[in-house]
C-alpha cells in the first residue's frame, strides 16, 4: 500500500484502436512510478470519477493531486470531496506527460492496438514492467545501480519462468 502523503499527477491520453479514439487515464506518483492505468471510451466526469475511485481504493488518498485543466477532474474531485487537494498549472503536470513517451514508443513498435481489451492489458503490464526496471539512474552510484538492475532482471526471469 502506498503512502497517502504523496503527490499524484493525473493525465489522460488519446489512443486509437481500430480507428476509434479511446482514452488512457494514468496516475503517476511524485517519483515517476505509474500507479494506475485505466482505459475508457469517454473523457467525461463519469470516467474521471471511476478512474479516481479505482486509484484511491488501491493506493489511498494523496495529499495533492496535480492535473491538467480538464474540467472532468474538478467535477469528479468535487464529488469525492477532494476538490481542495487539486493543483493545476502550466508545467506542473510534466511528470505525467513524460510518462506517456515510453508508452507511445512501445505502441508504435507494436503497430497500434486492435482491441480495447488488449490496450488495457498492455497498459497495465507495461506500467508494472516499467516500475520494476526504472530505478532512478541519477540517484545511485554505478555499483548500486548495477546491483538494483541485476535484482530486477532476476525477478523478471523468475516471473517469466513461472
Amino acid at each position: 500500500m502506498k503512502s497517502s502523503r504523496w503527490r499524484w499527477h493525473l493525465d489522460q491520453m488519446f489512443v486509437k484502436t481500430n480507428g476509434e479514439r479511446h482514452y488512457l487515464w494514468r496516475a503517476v506518483d511524485h517519483e515517476g512510478e505509474i500507479l494506475e492505468s485505466f482505459v475508457t471510451k469517454t473523457r467525461d466526469k463519469k470516467a474521471a470519477l471511476k478512474f479516481l475511485k479505482k486509484a484511491m481504493r488501491k493506493h489511498g488518498r494523496p495529499e495533492v493531486i496535480v492535473t491538467d485543466r480538464l474540467r472532468s477532474y474538478g467535477a469528479a474531485l468535487k464529488e469525492i470531496g477532494n476538490a481542495d487537494r487539486q493543483e493545476t498549472g502550466r508545467w506542473l503536470n510534466n511528470r505525467a506527460e513524460n510518462s506517456h513517451l515510453l508508452f507511445r514508443r512501445r505502441e508504435r513498435a507494436m503497430l497500434r492496438f486492435r482491441r480495447l481489451r488488449s490496450l488495457q492489458k498492455f497498459a497495465a503490464v507495461h506500467a508494472s514492467v516499467y516500475n520494476l526496471f526504472d530505478s532512478g539512474r541519477s540517484l545511485y552510484s554505478r555499483s548500486n545501480f548495477k546491483l538494483n538492475r541485476a535484482a530486477a532482471l532476476a525477478e523478471w526471469r523468475g516471473l517469466c519462468m513461472a
